[in-house]
């Protein structure tokens, strides 16, 4: 990724800060399910939980690689 493409991280920012709004929550959720799976290891869906609320953290990064991805040369 050794291209500037900066008029694909302009255009991704407004999702970026929704998608950032977004991995709150899945702080959130995966504090909550960590506790959980971690008090009680037999709630194997809270565990499950967590991992879903690990991809809701890494979406402002996706959501701007993905922008950045579109905008060609």
């Amino acid at each position: 990724m050794g291209e500037c493409r900066p008029l694909g991280f302009l255009i991704g920012l407004p999702f970026a800060v929704l998608a950032l709004l977004l991995s709150l929550v899945g702080v959130v959720i995966w504090i909550i399910g960590s506790t959980i799976s971690c008090i009680c290891p037999c709630c194997v869906c809270f565990a499950g939980l967590a991992n879903l609320a690990m991809d809701l953290i890494k979406l402002p990064v996706k959501v701007i690689q993905w922008f950045i991805g579109q905008i060609p040369c």
